[in-house]
């Protein structure tokens, strides 16, 4: 009786947490590290994301990362897509999204390389309080002649106030790990 309780508890503080609805209209900045599973090449990159809500439920977004990896390695990546999200309740939200990806990888001593595809993802985001926001997806990319690759996506934001948020998210992938720090500024709060 107690447990359901302090479930119902949760729940009702949640719910009154977020009151105002999930925003997509972002601009984001990342640190992070990446970690090839079958080559040993690791490194570290800089990223800018952003989404822009151009209706209730539709949102478009982009992003570009620049690598630096092991011996020399550099490596560009760009994607641009159109995402569907829909309110399951005040504290939870889905969203489904679709982009055209980008590749470019520079080896030394042998040159340029690039590619490109489509990818898709879903996922869930969920407010557990007012300040912590936990999200978590499953994305898919399609490269034409580098191949796909499937990830899990699991990380959390914290909002020091409705326009600035800080966050840690991981993406585990059948052939790539990556972890990402980062700034996300919110316009339109």
């Amino acid at each position: 009786m107690l447990r359901s309780s302090l479930l119902i508890m949760l729940l009702a503080f949640s719910a009154s947490a977020s009151a105002q609805g999930f925003d997509y209209n972002w601009l984001g900045f990342g640190y992070g590290m990446i970690e090839f599973d079958d080559i040993n090449v690791d490194g570290d990159a800089l990223g800018i994301d952003g989404s822009f809500a151009f209706h209730e439920d539709f949102h478009a977004f982009a992003s570009y990362a620049a690598a630096d990896l092991d011996f020399g390695v550099d490596a560009t990546t760009f994607d641009i897509g159109v995402g569907y999200n829909t309110e399951l309740s005040n504290v939870l939200d889905a969203y489904a999204r679709l982009s055209y990806e980008y590749v470019e990888v520079d080896i030394p001593g042998f040159g340029s390389d690039d590619d490109n595809g489509f990818g898709f993802a879903v996922g869930m985001r969920f407010a557990a309080t007012e300040q912590l926001e936990l999200e978590g997806a499953i994305k898919y990319i399609d490269l034409n002649d580098s191949g796909d690759e499937t990830a899990l996506v699991l990380g959390g934001l914290y909002n020091f106030t409705p326009a600035f948020a800080v966050g840690l998210f991981g993406e585990w992938g059948d052939d790539v790990t990556s972890y990402t720090l980062l700034g996300r500024f919110y316009w339109g709060q």
